[in-house]
């Protein structure tokens, strides 16, 4: 799965502008879209490589399209049903976009799923009558709280000349929730939360983390030791990055992302970084159980539960390995 596959299935698409696009050939055969908003990245990348290994279990025709803003999700939607798609699973650009992205499917007869990001309402609630398969973000950000308090245990050291950046990005609920949980963890274990500095990120990406946690860092010149969290492992690299351009290594920073498939170059890395471990989620539950729900609601008519979490596992540099193939993502 690549991004230009989404590229190509898009296209593809276009030659189908009327009518409900179904033929008599067609009318047995599933077919099921899969929209995902930043097809470059490999999480999506590997949600759609088990939703295809999902299709070729099944025997149903995946269609995978990068949809990454609301327009490209609107005319997406459109096309799909052109192609006689019984529905579709997404993971919208912008939640916001929930009550058009239903309305739309609506219109047109589709079926909707969300993954990872829950679509919001008009009224900047959950649109709850959509299924949902996610993240539980706040128990994922307790982790990584967790896992920061424990090995700062391991390593000795105290809160005195100790403090925690926290590379957050409001914008989205799901990553509010996340960094509010590992901070919330790291309090509940003891440490101070005046020691708590947040370093909001103009740009959620790498770029935009390095950014942020050097503007903090000029603010805080007399910190030894850093704890790092936030809402995935680009997060938490940029903020790696920051910090050794200031002179902290692998022995003052302990910094943990969420994800775990972002930061595989950085643990292959012949010397040890401040990126220290990541909370591995599962993007083979998020691409075959979404498909494979949808595929049944389709076929059978069982709908899918209205919530369904997944959990996620510590890697690290020793560990990351085996985990990741038992995974099926090396």
């Amino acid at each position: 799965m690549r991004a230009a596959v989404g590229a190509a299935a898009l296209a593809a698409m276009l030659f189908c502008g009327c009518g409900n696009g179904k033929s008599p050939a067609d009318a047995g055969h599933v077919k099921i879209g899969f929209l995902v908003k930043q097809p470059d990245e490999p999480w999506f990348q590997n949600e759609w490589k088990f939703a295809q290994q999902c299709a070729d279990s099944f025997g149903f025709t995946l269609i995978k399209i990068g949809a990454t803003d609301g327009e490209k999700v609107l005319s997406a939607i459109d096309n799909l049903a052109a192609q006689g798609v019984g529905g579709f699973v997404i993971c919208a650009p912008d939640v916001r976009l929930g009550s058009a992205i239903v309305g739309r499917a609506r219109a047109q007869g589709l079926k909707v799923m969300s993954v990872d990001d829950r679509l919001v309402g008009s009224d900047g609630r959950y649109i709850t009558e959509v299924p949902h398969l996610g993240i539980s973000a706040s128990e994922i950000g307790k982790t990584v709280g967790r896992a920061l308090a424990a090995e700062m245990a391991v390593r000795g050291w105290d809160t005195a000349g100790t403090a925690v950046c926290a590379v957050t990005w409001e914008e989205l609920q799901t990553t509010r929730e996340r960094t509010d949980g590992a901070i919330g963890a790291l309090v509940t274990a003891g440490f101070p939360e005046a020691r708590v500095f947040k370093a909001p990120q103009r740009v959620a990406d790498i770029p935009g983390a390095f950014d942020a946690v050097n503007a903090m860092l000029v603010q805080h010149p007399e910190i030894r030791r850093w704890l790092i969290c936030g809402n995935n492992d680009n997060a938490v690299l940029g903020a790696v990055r920051a910090m050794e351009g200031r002179g902290y290594d692998a022995a003052s920073v302990i910094g943990i992302g969420i994800n775990g498939t972002d930061c595989i170059v950085e643990f292959e890395k012949d010397k040890p970084t401040g990126f220290f471990a990541s909370i591995l989620l599962s993007p083979k539950q998020h691409g075959f159980d979404t498909a494979a729900m949808m595929y049944r609601w389709i076929k059978d008519g069982a709908e899918p539960p209205g919530e369904t979490y997944t959990a996620g596992i510590l890697i690290t540099r020793k560990t990351f390995r085996e985990i990741l193939s038992s995974q099926g993502l090396l």
